[in-house]
Protein backbone atom coordinates (compact mmCIF):
# COMPACT_ATOMS: atom_id res chain seq x y z
CA UNK A 1 0.00 0.00 0.00
CA UNK A 2 2.94 2.35 0.58
CA UNK A 3 3.97 1.78 -3.04
CA UNK A 4 0.61 3.26 -4.05
CA UNK A 5 0.93 6.07 -1.47
CA UNK A 6 -1.70 4.91 1.03
CA UNK A 7 -1.39 5.96 4.69
CA UNK A 8 -2.64 3.82 7.57
CA UNK A 9 -5.77 4.73 9.51
CA UNK A 10 -7.01 2.92 12.63
CA UNK A 11 -10.66 3.03 13.66
CA UNK A 12 -12.48 1.63 16.72
CA UNK A 13 -13.66 -1.95 16.88
CA UNK A 14 -17.12 -0.75 17.88
CA UNK A 15 -19.01 2.31 16.68
CA UNK A 16 -22.38 3.93 17.31
CA UNK A 17 -25.04 1.64 15.92
CA UNK A 18 -26.50 4.27 13.59
CA UNK A 19 -23.28 4.31 11.58
CA UNK A 20 -24.26 0.93 10.15
CA UNK A 21 -28.04 0.99 10.75
CA UNK A 22 -28.55 4.34 9.07
CA UNK A 23 -31.06 3.48 6.37
CA UNK A 24 -34.41 1.77 6.97
CA UNK A 25 -34.40 0.71 3.32
CA UNK A 26 -31.02 -1.04 3.59
CA UNK A 27 -31.54 -4.63 2.47
CA UNK A 28 -28.02 -5.98 2.87
CA UNK A 29 -27.76 -9.15 4.95
CA UNK A 30 -24.75 -7.74 6.75
CA UNK A 31 -26.77 -4.84 8.22
CA UNK A 32 -30.05 -6.65 8.82
CA UNK A 33 -28.94 -10.10 9.95
CA UNK A 34 -25.26 -10.19 10.83
CA UNK A 35 -24.37 -7.26 13.11
CA UNK A 36 -23.53 -7.66 16.78
CA UNK A 37 -25.45 -4.86 18.53
CA UNK A 38 -25.52 -4.04 22.24
CA UNK A 39 -26.44 -1.16 24.56
CA UNK A 40 -23.92 0.51 26.84
CA UNK A 41 -24.61 1.77 30.38
CA UNK A 42 -26.22 4.93 29.02
CA UNK A 43 -28.48 2.81 26.80
CA UNK A 44 -26.68 3.92 23.61
CA UNK A 45 -26.66 1.24 20.93
CA UNK A 46 -23.18 0.22 19.84
CA UNK A 47 -22.22 -2.16 17.02
CA UNK A 48 -19.11 -4.27 16.53
CA UNK A 49 -17.89 -3.22 13.11
CA UNK A 50 -19.16 -5.58 10.38
CA UNK A 51 -17.01 -3.88 7.70
CA UNK A 52 -14.26 -1.27 7.51
CA UNK A 53 -15.39 1.44 5.11
CA UNK A 54 -18.09 3.14 7.21
CA UNK A 55 -15.70 3.62 10.16
CA UNK A 56 -13.03 5.13 7.90
CA UNK A 57 -15.58 7.53 6.39
CA UNK A 58 -16.85 8.52 9.86
CA UNK A 59 -13.26 9.29 10.94
CA UNK A 60 -12.66 11.17 7.67
CA UNK A 61 -15.64 13.44 8.43
CA UNK A 62 -15.01 13.90 12.16
CA UNK A 63 -11.38 14.88 11.60
CA UNK A 64 -12.33 17.20 8.72
CA UNK A 65 -9.85 15.51 6.41
CA UNK A 66 -11.96 16.79 3.50
CA UNK A 67 -10.95 20.37 4.41
CA UNK A 68 -7.47 19.71 3.02
CA UNK A 69 -9.04 19.47 -0.45
CA UNK A 70 -6.65 16.65 -1.32
CA UNK A 71 -7.19 13.07 -2.37
CA UNK A 72 -6.96 11.04 0.84
CA UNK A 73 -5.60 7.52 0.26
CA UNK A 74 -5.97 5.38 3.38
CA UNK A 75 -5.46 1.72 4.28
CA UNK A 76 -6.73 -0.17 7.32
CA UNK A 77 -6.64 -3.60 8.86
CA UNK A 78 -8.24 -5.23 11.86
CA UNK A 79 -10.93 -7.55 13.24
CA UNK A 80 -14.44 -7.59 11.77
CA UNK A 81 -17.54 -9.22 13.33
CA UNK A 82 -20.52 -10.81 11.58
CA UNK A 83 -23.08 -13.21 12.96
CA UNK A 84 -23.14 -15.87 10.28
CA UNK A 85 -22.66 -19.61 9.99
CA UNK A 86 -18.99 -20.36 10.70
CA UNK A 87 -17.20 -22.37 8.02
CA UNK A 88 -13.68 -22.85 6.72
CA UNK A 89 -12.24 -19.46 5.85
CA UNK A 90 -15.26 -17.65 7.30
CA UNK A 91 -15.55 -17.00 11.03
CA UNK A 92 -17.75 -14.71 13.11
CA UNK A 93 -14.66 -12.77 14.08
CA UNK A 94 -12.32 -12.43 11.14
CA UNK A 95 -9.91 -9.84 9.77
CA UNK A 96 -10.08 -7.47 6.86
CA UNK A 97 -7.55 -5.14 5.32
CA UNK A 98 -8.42 -2.68 2.65
CA UNK A 99 -7.97 0.72 1.05
CA UNK A 100 -10.17 3.78 0.67
CA UNK A 101 -9.41 6.65 -1.76
CA UNK A 102 -11.59 9.67 -0.97
CA UNK A 103 -11.87 12.89 -2.95
CA UNK A 104 -11.89 12.04 -6.65
CA UNK A 105 -14.42 10.79 -9.20
CA UNK A 106 -11.72 10.07 -11.78
CA UNK A 107 -12.31 6.63 -13.36
CA UNK A 108 -8.52 6.11 -13.46
CA UNK A 109 -8.68 5.89 -9.66
CA UNK A 110 -11.12 2.97 -9.92
CA UNK A 111 -8.60 1.21 -12.15
CA UNK A 112 -5.72 1.98 -9.77
CA UNK A 113 -7.60 0.51 -6.81
CA UNK A 114 -8.19 -2.70 -8.77
CA UNK A 115 -4.55 -2.70 -9.91
CA UNK A 116 -3.42 -2.40 -6.28
CA UNK A 117 -5.28 -5.59 -5.37
CA UNK A 118 -4.00 -7.48 -8.42
CA UNK A 119 -0.40 -6.43 -7.68
CA UNK A 120 -0.70 -7.65 -4.10
CA UNK A 121 -2.17 -11.00 -5.16
CA UNK A 122 0.56 -11.52 -7.77
CA UNK A 123 3.28 -10.59 -5.26
CA UNK A 124 2.00 -13.34 -2.97
CA UNK A 125 2.38 -15.87 -5.78
CA UNK A 126 -1.28 -16.64 -6.47
CA UNK A 127 -2.29 -17.22 -10.09
CA UNK A 128 -5.40 -17.33 -12.21
CA UNK A 129 -6.52 -13.85 -11.17
CA UNK A 130 -9.94 -12.95 -12.56
CA UNK A 131 -11.46 -9.48 -12.16
CA UNK A 132 -15.26 -9.50 -12.38
CA UNK A 133 -16.59 -6.00 -12.87
CA UNK A 134 -19.88 -4.19 -13.39
CA UNK A 135 -21.43 -0.77 -13.06
CA UNK A 136 -24.59 0.03 -11.11
CA UNK A 137 -24.53 3.57 -12.46
CA UNK A 138 -25.46 6.87 -10.88
CA UNK A 139 -28.72 7.61 -9.04
CA UNK A 140 -30.67 8.35 -12.23
CA UNK A 141 -29.50 5.08 -13.79
CA UNK A 142 -30.46 3.06 -10.73
CA UNK A 143 -33.87 4.69 -10.40
CA UNK A 144 -34.72 3.87 -14.00
CA UNK A 145 -33.39 0.33 -13.61
CA UNK A 146 -35.26 -0.26 -10.34
CA UNK A 147 -38.58 0.39 -12.06
CA UNK A 148 -38.02 -2.21 -14.76
CA UNK A 149 -36.72 -4.72 -12.17
CA UNK A 150 -39.84 -4.26 -10.06
CA UNK A 151 -42.03 -4.82 -13.11
CA UNK A 152 -40.04 -7.92 -14.06
CA UNK A 153 -39.77 -9.66 -10.69
CA UNK A 154 -43.33 -8.77 -9.62
CA UNK A 155 -44.52 -11.35 -12.13
CA UNK A 156 -42.70 -14.06 -10.11
CA UNK A 157 -43.53 -13.12 -6.53
CA UNK A 158 -44.74 -16.63 -5.80
CA UNK A 159 -41.29 -17.99 -6.75
CA UNK A 160 -39.10 -15.45 -4.93
CA UNK A 161 -37.44 -16.32 -1.63
CA UNK A 162 -38.51 -14.39 1.47
CA UNK A 163 -35.47 -12.13 1.38
CA UNK A 164 -36.09 -11.20 -2.24
CA UNK A 165 -39.72 -10.32 -1.51
CA UNK A 166 -38.40 -7.74 0.95
CA UNK A 167 -35.75 -6.58 -1.52
CA UNK A 168 -38.43 -6.15 -4.19
CA UNK A 169 -40.11 -3.52 -2.00
CA UNK A 170 -36.98 -1.77 -0.71
CA UNK A 171 -34.12 -2.27 -3.18
CA UNK A 172 -34.77 -4.54 -6.17
CA UNK A 173 -31.11 -4.34 -7.30
CA UNK A 174 -30.22 -6.53 -4.33
CA UNK A 175 -32.30 -9.36 -5.83
CA UNK A 176 -29.47 -9.78 -8.35
CA UNK A 177 -27.19 -10.73 -5.45
CA UNK A 178 -29.48 -13.56 -4.32
CA UNK A 179 -27.81 -16.95 -3.92
CA UNK A 180 -31.17 -18.79 -3.74
CA UNK A 181 -32.94 -17.66 -6.92
CA UNK A 182 -29.99 -16.94 -9.19
CA UNK A 183 -30.30 -20.14 -11.28
CA UNK A 184 -34.02 -19.77 -12.01
CA UNK A 185 -35.08 -18.84 -15.54
CA UNK A 186 -36.83 -15.62 -14.53
CA UNK A 187 -33.64 -14.52 -12.82
CA UNK A 188 -31.35 -15.07 -15.79
CA UNK A 189 -33.86 -13.35 -18.12
CA UNK A 190 -34.03 -10.20 -15.96
CA UNK A 191 -33.28 -6.86 -17.70
CA UNK A 192 -29.65 -5.71 -17.64
CA UNK A 193 -28.59 -2.38 -16.17
CA UNK A 194 -26.40 -1.61 -19.20
CA UNK A 195 -29.60 -0.71 -21.08
CA UNK A 196 -30.59 1.92 -18.51
CA UNK A 197 -27.34 3.76 -17.84
CA UNK A 198 -27.08 7.51 -18.29
CA UNK A 199 -24.41 8.80 -20.66
CA UNK A 200 -22.36 9.92 -17.68
CA UNK A 201 -22.46 6.41 -16.17
CA UNK A 202 -21.59 4.78 -19.49
CA UNK A 203 -18.64 7.11 -19.97
CA UNK A 204 -17.32 6.48 -16.46
CA UNK A 205 -17.51 2.70 -16.86
CA UNK A 206 -15.96 2.72 -20.33
CA UNK A 207 -13.03 4.80 -19.06
CA UNK A 208 -12.48 2.34 -16.20
CA UNK A 209 -12.40 -0.55 -18.67
CA UNK A 210 -10.09 1.36 -21.00
CA UNK A 211 -7.71 2.05 -18.11
CA UNK A 212 -7.68 -1.61 -17.08
CA UNK A 213 -6.79 -2.59 -20.64
CA UNK A 214 -4.05 0.03 -20.62
CA UNK A 215 -2.39 -1.55 -17.57
CA UNK A 216 -2.90 -5.10 -18.89
CA UNK A 217 -5.48 -6.25 -16.34
CA UNK A 218 -7.91 -8.79 -17.76
CA UNK A 219 -11.53 -8.45 -16.68
CA UNK A 220 -14.92 -10.02 -17.21
CA UNK A 221 -18.11 -7.96 -17.16
CA UNK A 222 -20.73 -9.56 -14.90
CA UNK A 223 -24.02 -7.66 -15.19
CA UNK A 224 -25.52 -9.45 -12.19
CA UNK A 225 -22.73 -8.22 -9.90
CA UNK A 226 -24.13 -5.61 -7.49
CA UNK A 227 -22.17 -6.31 -4.25
CA UNK A 228 -23.71 -6.86 -0.84
CA UNK A 229 -23.80 -3.29 0.48
CA UNK A 230 -26.30 -0.62 -0.51
CA UNK A 231 -23.93 2.35 -0.59
CA UNK A 232 -22.15 1.45 -3.86
CA UNK A 233 -22.39 3.60 -7.02
CA UNK A 234 -20.88 3.19 -10.49
CA UNK A 235 -18.02 0.63 -10.47
CA UNK A 236 -18.31 -2.60 -8.46
CA UNK A 237 -15.94 -5.52 -8.70
CA UNK A 238 -14.81 -8.84 -7.23
CA UNK A 239 -11.44 -10.51 -7.69
CA UNK A 240 -11.17 -14.28 -7.83
CA UNK A 241 -8.15 -16.57 -7.82
CA UNK A 242 -7.85 -20.02 -9.34
CA UNK A 243 -7.01 -22.17 -6.31
CA UNK A 244 -7.40 -25.92 -6.44
CA UNK A 245 -9.79 -27.36 -3.81
CA UNK A 246 -10.64 -23.84 -2.63
CA UNK A 247 -14.32 -24.34 -3.33
CA UNK A 248 -16.82 -22.74 -5.69
CA UNK A 249 -16.43 -19.31 -4.08
CA UNK A 250 -12.96 -18.11 -5.03
CA UNK A 251 -13.49 -14.41 -4.26
CA UNK A 252 -10.79 -13.04 -1.97
CA UNK A 253 -11.19 -9.32 -2.63
CA UNK A 254 -14.07 -7.01 -3.53
CA UNK A 255 -15.01 -3.36 -3.61
CA UNK A 256 -16.30 -0.49 -5.65
CA UNK A 257 -17.13 3.19 -5.81
CA UNK A 258 -19.32 4.86 -3.16
CA UNK A 259 -19.74 8.50 -4.16
CA UNK A 260 -22.64 9.29 -1.79
CA UNK A 261 -21.57 7.65 1.48
CA UNK A 262 -19.69 10.66 2.90
CA UNK A 263 -22.71 12.87 2.23
CA UNK A 264 -25.08 10.25 3.71
CA UNK A 265 -23.04 10.42 6.94
CA UNK A 266 -23.49 14.23 7.09
CA UNK A 267 -20.21 15.13 5.44
CA UNK A 268 -19.73 17.10 2.22
CA UNK A 269 -20.22 15.39 -1.11
CA UNK A 270 -17.03 13.38 -1.61
CA UNK A 271 -16.62 10.76 -4.35
CA UNK A 272 -14.68 7.70 -3.18
CA UNK A 273 -13.65 4.17 -4.12
CA UNK A 274 -12.17 1.29 -2.15
CA UNK A 275 -11.74 -2.43 -1.64
CA UNK A 276 -11.30 -5.00 1.12
CA UNK A 277 -9.57 -8.37 1.47
CA UNK A 278 -10.64 -11.11 3.85
CA UNK A 279 -7.34 -11.96 5.52
CA UNK A 280 -8.23 -15.49 6.65
CA UNK A 281 -9.58 -16.31 3.21
CA UNK A 282 -6.42 -15.00 1.57
CA UNK A 283 -4.21 -17.00 3.94
CA UNK A 284 -6.30 -20.10 3.24
CA UNK A 285 -5.77 -19.63 -0.51
CA UNK A 286 -2.02 -19.36 0.07
CA UNK A 287 -2.12 -22.52 2.20
CA UNK A 288 -3.92 -24.47 -0.55
CA UNK A 289 -1.30 -23.28 -3.06
CA UNK A 290 1.59 -24.13 -0.69
CA UNK A 291 2.74 -20.50 -0.67
CA UNK A 292 4.61 -19.77 2.54
CA UNK A 293 4.83 -16.02 3.16
CA UNK A 294 6.02 -16.29 6.77
CA UNK A 295 9.69 -15.43 6.95
CA UNK A 296 11.90 -17.86 8.80
CA UNK A 297 12.80 -16.55 12.24
CA UNK A 298 16.12 -14.74 12.14
CA UNK A 299 18.43 -13.51 14.89
CA UNK A 300 21.73 -11.64 14.49
CA UNK A 301 23.36 -12.87 17.68
CA UNK A 302 22.76 -15.49 20.35
CA UNK A 303 25.04 -15.20 23.40
CA UNK A 304 25.65 -18.46 25.24
CA UNK A 305 26.60 -17.53 28.82
CA UNK A 306 27.73 -19.82 31.67
CA UNK A 307 27.48 -18.54 35.25
CA UNK A 308 25.84 -15.55 36.96
CA UNK A 309 28.57 -13.04 36.11
CA UNK A 310 28.59 -14.18 32.49
CA UNK A 311 24.79 -13.92 32.37
CA UNK A 312 24.92 -10.27 33.50
CA UNK A 313 27.65 -9.44 30.98
CA UNK A 314 25.64 -11.17 28.25
CA UNK A 315 22.66 -8.96 29.08
CA UNK A 316 24.85 -5.84 28.80
CA UNK A 317 26.20 -6.91 25.41
CA UNK A 318 22.69 -7.83 24.17
CA UNK A 319 21.38 -4.42 25.25
CA UNK A 320 24.13 -2.60 23.32
CA UNK A 321 23.43 -4.70 20.23
CA UNK A 322 19.67 -4.15 20.39
CA UNK A 323 20.03 -0.39 20.82
CA UNK A 324 22.26 -0.46 17.75
CA UNK A 325 19.65 -2.26 15.64
CA UNK A 326 20.76 -5.88 15.93
CA UNK A 327 18.37 -8.61 17.05
CA UNK A 328 19.94 -10.46 19.95
CA UNK A 329 18.91 -13.20 22.36
CA UNK A 330 20.31 -14.69 25.58
CA UNK A 331 19.27 -17.53 27.88
CA UNK A 332 16.84 -16.80 30.72
CA UNK A 333 16.06 -20.41 31.67
CA UNK A 334 19.42 -21.52 33.07
CA UNK A 335 20.00 -24.02 30.28
CA UNK A 336 23.30 -25.83 29.94
CA UNK A 337 25.61 -25.18 27.03
CA UNK A 338 24.00 -27.89 24.88
CA UNK A 339 20.52 -26.49 25.46
CA UNK A 340 21.69 -22.97 24.62
CA UNK A 341 23.25 -24.16 21.36
CA UNK A 342 19.87 -25.68 20.44
CA UNK A 343 18.20 -22.36 21.19
CA UNK A 344 20.68 -20.54 18.98
CA UNK A 345 19.76 -22.92 16.15
CA UNK A 346 16.05 -22.48 16.80
CA UNK A 347 16.41 -18.70 16.51
CA UNK A 348 18.35 -19.16 13.25
CA UNK A 349 21.15 -17.03 14.69
CA UNK A 350 23.69 -15.66 12.26
CA UNK A 351 26.32 -15.35 15.03
CA UNK A 352 26.77 -17.41 18.18
CA UNK A 353 29.00 -16.13 20.99
CA UNK A 354 30.21 -18.09 24.04
CA UNK A 355 30.98 -16.35 27.32
CA UNK A 356 32.26 -18.16 30.44
CA UNK A 357 34.48 -17.45 33.46
CA UNK A 358 37.74 -17.75 31.49
CA UNK A 359 36.53 -15.31 28.84
CA UNK A 360 35.35 -12.87 31.50
CA UNK A 361 38.76 -12.87 33.18
CA UNK A 362 40.44 -12.16 29.83
CA UNK A 363 37.82 -9.60 28.76
CA UNK A 364 37.17 -11.62 25.61
CA UNK A 365 34.38 -13.61 23.97
CA UNK A 366 34.37 -16.40 21.38
CA UNK A 367 32.18 -15.65 18.38
CA UNK A 368 31.25 -17.79 15.38
CA UNK A 369 29.76 -16.82 12.05
CA UNK A 370 27.29 -19.67 11.44
CA UNK A 371 27.14 -18.89 7.74
CA UNK A 372 30.89 -19.10 7.05
CA UNK A 373 31.89 -21.23 10.09
CA UNK A 374 34.64 -18.69 10.88
CA UNK A 375 35.39 -18.55 14.63
CA UNK A 376 37.32 -15.78 16.37
CA UNK A 377 38.10 -14.53 19.85
CA UNK A 378 37.48 -10.80 20.24
CA UNK A 379 37.26 -8.21 22.99
CA UNK A 380 33.95 -7.91 24.87
CA UNK A 381 33.59 -4.30 23.76
CA UNK A 382 34.10 -5.25 20.10
CA UNK A 383 31.03 -7.51 19.73
CA UNK A 384 28.71 -4.89 18.25
CA UNK A 385 31.20 -3.25 15.83
CA UNK A 386 32.50 -6.70 14.83
CA UNK A 387 29.05 -7.85 13.65
CA UNK A 388 28.18 -4.53 12.02
CA UNK A 389 31.45 -4.46 10.06
CA UNK A 390 31.03 -8.08 8.98
CA UNK A 391 27.48 -7.45 7.75
CA UNK A 392 28.48 -4.25 5.94
CA UNK A 393 31.40 -5.99 4.24
CA UNK A 394 29.10 -8.80 3.12
CA UNK A 395 26.59 -6.32 1.66
CA UNK A 396 29.35 -4.43 -0.11
CA UNK A 397 30.67 -7.69 -1.55
CA UNK A 398 27.19 -8.68 -2.75
CA UNK A 399 26.73 -5.30 -4.48
CA UNK A 400 30.13 -5.66 -6.18
CA UNK A 401 29.22 -9.15 -7.36
CA UNK A 402 25.94 -7.90 -8.86
CA UNK A 403 27.80 -5.09 -10.63
CA UNK A 404 30.34 -7.52 -12.07
CA UNK A 405 27.58 -9.75 -13.40
CA UNK A 406 25.85 -6.81 -15.09
CA UNK A 407 29.11 -5.74 -16.71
Amino acid sequence: FKLYNYDEIRTPIFEKGELFHRNVNDTSDMVNKETYDFNDRNDNMLTLRPEGTAGVVRAYIENKMHAENNLQKLFYMGPIFRYERPQKGRQRQFHQFGIEALGSSNPLLDAEVIATACALIKALGLKGIKVKINTIGDEASRNAYKEVLINHFSQYKDQLCQDCLVRLEKNPLRILDCKVDRDKDFFTSAPKISNYLTEESKNHFNKVLEALKGIAIDYEIDENLVRGLDYYTHTVFEIEVDVKDFGAQNVICAGGRYDNLVKDLDGPYTPAVGLAFGMERLLLALEFENKNIVKKQFNHLYIISLGEKANLEALKIANVCRLGGLSCEIDYQNRGIKGQFKQADRFNSRYTAILGDTELENGTINIKDNESDIQETISLVEVYPYIINALNNKNASACSSCKDKKE
